[in-house]
């Protein structure tokens, strides 16, 4: 049996020449693209939604993505004025940081059995309320301790989009579409990121440290409640839906690891007595009704097979969810993520505790706009990894005989791989030696275009590889990217005072290089990694969906 029809992440889109595949006609296209998911004939089925409420649903969930992404970095914004009014010292706020890394990986792990279980939409709510209590305890801090714990709140409301939300665009668009979409959702975060500081600095500038906390609890008030109106729940159960030759069954989702199941199961229909097989579903079973409007927003929609409360499945889910960590390519994009959620600590340390002095004597204003070339490099960094890399694995697969491979996306990976590391290098001897503009803002640019292309295409190369694993996957990544940025943060105050700038960013840079520079064993050996792991997926997928 050739790779592309078990192999996961491996697949045929066109014959040997290079022209589209035009066997399995039963299958639903759009023009010449197999449409996978495969859409079902259910009116409730997500991937039936017309584009303006796909969009719209989209949009709430990148609003979800931005915003908790500005309230878990707006935080450094308000410690110069935190400092001398309260006199509260930096290394806290460090530690605050490093709990703040705490809060959005390991909420992420516990809230992800839920989010089978119990709906999508409750997830989101959950998280935004959390963002309320921290905002408020955030404003209303006035020792050392608010400082550092209000930071496990506003770290565990970011978590419902660090992998719900890919989920959730994932239950809404077809596969080959979500080069772009993944490329909105790194958009998103970058806006957040890069943008949330600079509006931060602004208002604490103009209204006071307070404020930064006050805005971020009214604007997570508010989303919740135009969410909890407006988002419906996406979760469908695609398979109990399928209907092959008037037989509910399991159709290939586009994934080629699944034709095999798909084929045994056509053959045991087939040769299957013709009493025990209903005719035609179609005939025998009257259309089903499409969902209100109110219970499409229901807070709680049970899976079909949640047994009780599903108080013993959460647990079995949330231990089996750990398995996710002996997949080779869960552990790849945790350390291409999180080392951009570790080097940002060192950049933006750096931005609060010298460029505030000679020879630029930047205020809180200032600092902030020093964010818009990293968001400017974000922006192409997303573009180029998220747009662009899917009619470049387009035109690889053509020039692979028609066979597409998970890591031809991770070519693009390489221009990021050398402009990173010279951002940080750059960065930091501009700092060291006072140079103003254009270098330390190129650097800058650099820097932000690593961090939107390494995170778009380390997340793409991921859902390539496992495509049914995704909320675990993003899980895992959400693990190991927040326990690493969790530890530089820890460490960047000792490692500078230590070594000095200078040292300190020549370190950061080799390491970074190092980091993205497993890119390239990845490229050579990814699809061995998949082999080994094919079995282990597919028993992931049989033991998850069993519980």
């Amino acid at each position: 049996m050739s790779d592309e029809n078990f192999l996961p992440g491996t697949k045929r889109l066109y014959d040997e020449q290079g022209q589209a595949v035009s066997h399995h006609t039963e299958l639903k296209k759009h023009g010449d693209i197999v449409l996978a998911p495969q859409p079902t004939d259910h009116p409730d089925d997500p991937l039936h939604w017309g584009m303006l409420r796909k969009c719209w649903h989209a949009l709430l969930l990148l609003l979800i993505t931005a915003l908790t992404g500005a309230t878990t970095n707006d935080s450094g914004s308000a410690q110069f004025q935190e400092n001398a009014q309260l006199g509260i010292s930096y290394d806290s706020f460090n530690v605050g940081a490093g709990v703040l890394f705490i809060g959005i990986g390991y909420w992420t792990l516990l809230i992800s059995p839920a989010v089978w279980l119990y709906g999508r939409r409750i997830s989101y709510l959950v998280c935004l309320m959390l963002g309320v209590i921290g905002g408020i305890w955030f404003a209303r801090g006035n020792k050392t301790s608010d400082a550092i714990w209000n930071q496990l709140f506003v770290g565990a409301s970011e978590s419902c989009s660090e992998a719900n939300a890919q989920l959730s665009l994932v239950d809404i668009f077809f596969q080959h579409q979500r080069g772009a979409v993944l490329g909105a959702y790194m958009l998103a975060i970058s806006v957040g990121t890069f943008l949330g500081p600079l509006i931060a600095n602004k208002v604490a500038s103009s209204l006071g440290w307070r404020w930064i906390g006050w805005f971020g609890a009214i604007f997570n008030g508010l989303l919740a409640v135009v969410v909890f109106f407006g988002l419906e729940e996406t979760s469908f159960d695609r398979n109990a839906h399928l209907i092959v030759e008037g037989v509910q069954s399991t159709l290939p989702t586009g994934n080629v690891e699944e034709q095999g199941v798909y084929d045994k199961e056509k053959a045991a229909l087939s040769t299957a007595n013709d009493n025990d097989i209903i005719p035609s579903i179609e005939t025998q079973t009257p259309p089903v009704p499409r969902k209100t409007y109110l219970q499409r927003i229901k807070l709680i929609t049970l899976a079909p097979n949640v047994r009780g409360t599903g108080f013993k499945q959460y647990f079995s889910r949330l231990f089996h969810t750990l398995r996710v960590f002996t997949f080779p390519a869960v552990w790849f994009a945790g350390l291409q993520w999180g080392a951009q959620d570790a080097w940002l600590t060192f950049y933006l340390t750096t931005e609060s505790d010298n460029w505030t002095s000679s020879p630029w004597n930047y205020g809180t204003g200032a600092l902030g706009v020093m964010d818009m070339p990293c968001l400017i490099g974000a922006v192409l960094g997303c573009a180029y990894g998220g747009w662009f890399s899917d009619p470049f694995v387009r035109w690889m697969t053509r020039r692979n005989g028609g066979i597409q491979e998970a890591e031809m996306r991770l070519w693009l990976l390489i221009p990021a791989t050398i402009l990173f590391p010279t951002g940080m290098l750059l960065f930091g001897a501009a700092t060291t030696y006072g140079w103003a503009w254009p270098v330390p803002y190129v650097a800058l640019g650099f820097i932000g275009f690593g961090w939107g292309n390494a995170g778009d295409v380390a997340m793409a190369y991921l859902e390539d590889c496992y495509p049914n694993m995704i909320l675990e996957g993003m899980v895992g990544v959400a693990v190991i990217n927040n326990t690493i940025g969790m530890t530089f943060t820890f460490a960047a105050d000792p490692w500078l005072t230590a070594d000095g700038t200078l040292n300190t960013y020549i370190g950061c840079g080799v390491l970074s290089f190092v980091f993205m520079a497993t890119t390239l064993p990845f490229i050579r050996y990814g699809k061995l990694f998949r082999r080994w792991t094919a079995e282990k997926y597919e028993r992931f997928l049989v033991l998850r969906d069993g519980l």
